[in-house]
């Protein structure tokens, strides 16, 4: 993939948030009544991503607690790792069953797979619907064209995914991105320095898996700020 000279900023700001959210709000939900939301909670576990991992470890949690009202919400972790490494947990429906898994996984180096973490979601949507794909990761070693003709069957069977790119590398954000837009998901930037927008658009994905636009609605006049912006946008 030719190199994208574009400066790159260095922290992530209102207008990577707003434009997050504007895309959350314009996804559409597809989510039978009285049914527990699904989300696939994927992450790249190579060595560069050592230093955030347990950040992203502490941040899940609060994926649970906001959608407790709204039904419940079932999380399976997907990593890959080390050589050709790929993992999937049981599906769990409490940050008290997630965390124990995600304290137990080390990361080691490798190249990444997530053209194998898009296959393996739309395989899982076959079988019961995963209502949102969460992705974080911070580089692509992969032919772009085979991740993209994956990503754009996840988007025919209806499973957004909302693609949080971690550190400054230029090389994979048009990736990340034509991922995010042809899932009909969302792309955002973020860093060390930005661990509590990651944590509260964490927050906003797991609101709408759970219990759709309205309910993320709900949640942006519960807390404010930039999911706020985001709640003024929902009809």
């Amino acid at each position: 993939m030719a190199q994208d000279k574009r400066p790159v900023p260095k922290r992530t700001d209102d207008g990577d948030v707003r434009a997050f959210l504007n895309k959350v709000a314009a996804t559409p939900t597809v989510k039978a009544a009285g049914v527990r939301g699904r989300l696939l909670f994927g992450m790249d576990a190579t060595a560069s991503r050592e230093p955030t991992w347990d950040t992203a470890c502490q941040i899940q949690g609060d994926m649970f607690a906001e959608t407790a009202s709204l039904g419940g919400l079932d999380v399976q972790l997907a990593y890959y790792r080390g050589f050709h490494e790929f993992r999937a947990t049981p599906w769990v429906s409490s940050s008290a069953d997630l965390i124990p898994y995600m304290t137990r996984v080390r990361c080691l180096g490798g190249h990444t797979q997530l053209e194998r973490l898009l296959r393996y979601a739309a395989r899982e949507t076959k079988q019961k619907r995963i209502n949102a794909l969460v992705f974080i990761g911070d580089a692509l070693e992969e032919e772009v064209d085979s991740v993209c003709a994956v990503a754009g069957e996840l988007g025919m069977l209806g499973v957004p995914c909302f693609v949080f790119h971690e550190g400054q590398d230029p090389l994979p954000l048009r990736a990340f991105k034509q991922v995010a837009t042809l899932t009909n998901g969302a792309y955002c930037r973020f860093d060390a320095s930005s661990a509590a927008m990651l944590k509260e658009l964490l927050s906003a994905v797991a609101v709408f898996a759970a219990g759709g636009r309205p309910a993320l609605a709900d949640y942006g006049k519960r807390r404010g700020g930039a999911v706020l912006q985001l709640a003024h946008q929902v009809k």
